[in-house]
This record gives C-alpha cells, sequence and structure tokens, in this order.
C-alpha cells in the first residue's frame, strides 16, 4: 500500500509512525510518504492559506497549493480530506480502506480548506468523532494506524486482527494474566480449565456481556444466534451466583 499525507505540519505526523506503522513501513508492506504543503506556496511569503471571503474568523487554505501538492504525487489513489464534516470513521471503514493499493491524506487545518478542492478532488471526508482537533495530523495518524492493522503479515498474530473490538461488531472482552490470584481477586476457573470449548463459550458469552454493558448500541445491532443468546442468559447466571 503506498499512502500519501500532505499536511502542513508533517513533523506531527512523523512522531506518530513507529511501533506497528513503523514495522509495516520497514517490512515494505506500506510506503509513506508525507508531503510538506508549505513548499507548495503560490507567493514569496510561503503562506498557504488566506482569509476567508465573506468574512468570519481564522484563515483557510487555499486551493492552489493543495492543488500543486496533490499533482505532485505520482498515483494519489483514493484521496481522503480530515475533517469534522466528514462520516464518522469505524472499523468496517478500516478494512474498507485497507484494500486501496494508493491513497492519499489531506490534512486541514485552521478553519478549512477551499471547498472547490473538495469538490474537484476529494472521494471522500472523514472524521474520527465528534469534536473539533487543532488540525488533521493526529486523525491521520488514527486511521493510518487502523488501516494498517488490517494489512497481512502486519501483526504476527492474525487472530489478534480477527477477534479484537468492533471487528465482528461486539468488544472484546475481558483478558487475564498472571498471577492467577491477586489480592483475593482470581481469574475464572473455566479459563485455567483447558476445556477449549468451554473457554471459547465463555469468551464469547463474556463478548457478548460486555458489549451490552458498555455499548448498548452496538449490541442492539447484534444478530444472535438462539445459542450466543443461551450463552449470555448461561453468563448472567454466573455472574449472579459469583456475587451471592
Amino acid at each position: 500500500m503506498n499512502i500519501n499525507v500532505i499536511s502542513i505540519f508533517p513533523e506531527i505526523l512523523e512522531a506518530s509512525f513507529k511501533g506497528l506503522t513503523g514495522k509495516a513501513i520497514e517490512k515494505n508492506i506500506a510506503k509513506l510518504k508525507l508531503i510538506d504543503l508549505k513548499e507548495f506556496s503560490n507567493n514569496d511569503y510561503g503562506s498557504i492559506d488566506d482569509a476567508p471571503y465573506g468574512g468570519g474568523e481564522g484563515m483557510v487554505i487555499g486551493v492552489e497549493p493543495l492543488e500543486k501538492s496533490l499533482k505532485n504525487i505520482k498515483k494519489p489513489g483514493h484521496v481522503i480530506c480530515l475533517t469534522p464534516q466528514g462520516k464518522v470513521f469505524n472499523q468496517s471503514k478500516a478494512v474498507d480502506l485497507s484494500k486501496f493499493k494508493d491513497i492519499t491524506f489531506v490534512c486541514g487545518r485552521y478553519e478549512g480548506i477551499d471547498q472547490r478542492f473538495i469538490d474537484n478532488y476529494v472521494d471522500e471526508e472523514i472524521s474520527i468523532g465528534d469534536y473539533v482537533l487543532s488540525g488533521g495530523e493526529i486523525a491521520a495518524s488514527v486511521v493510518i494506524d487502523a488501516i494498517l492493522r488490517n494489512l497481512e503479515d502486519v501483526i504476527g498474530n492474525q487472530d489478534s486482527v480477527n477477534k479484537d473490538s468492533h471487528s465482528e461488531g461486539k468488544l472484546k472482552g475481558h483478558v487475564y494474566t498472571r498471577p492467577s490470584d491477586y489480592k483475593g481477586k482470581k481469574v475464572p476457573e473455566i479459563l485455567l480449565s483447558g476445556d477449549h470449548k468451554k473457554v471459547n463459550e465463555w469468551k464469547l458469552a463474556n463478548s457478548l456481556w460486555v458489549t451490552r454493558e458498555k455499548r448498548p448500541d452496538l449490541f442492539e445491532q447484534l444478530q444472535l444466534s438462539e445459542k450466543e443468546m443461551i450463552l449470555l442468559r448461561h453468563y448472567g447466571d454466573y455472574l449472579t451466583k459469583k456475587h451471592e
């Protein structure tokens, strides 16, 4: 995958592309190119923004430097603008975007970017949540990280991707490690039983319960099978007995 990012402050992005993202680049699974928008200014001052027509607060990034920077990319592919006006990003979108060979992110700043650039070049607008950031760089880092997790060989254990929160519309359940007894708080016995079938059923029931308790909005969208409903009911009985 070839990933391009157009930004006024590419140094913000450089600091975030380590860990998983860095490994993907080191393995040549993904190639990352950061484009400094300031290098495409069309004036002697090096500025890429101007006051908005009609008045208003702040400055607007101009269409000309954005157009120049985009045309400087050999294969921009699917062009995404990170903006609060975009559709809220989720795991399903991360999976969809991971299928593109070439993708370009445009990071907004200030009061936004000239609408004419969006109309002419942007394929879709994405937001990472219903709040406002100072710029699109952090949002781009979030989206890129989520995308790369879905590429083959980026994560050592593919089950970590397939069974993670939101991968199947529900949240991941509780996890435990040593010691099995910490100040009287014990790991559920079934996880120590060695019975793989029962362990998997417990994990599924626990995942459903966590989703129902923490994200009822997600739970309402699930279409539970008869087996899942029985497992969830039994898990509820288990919790009741545990606290008696």
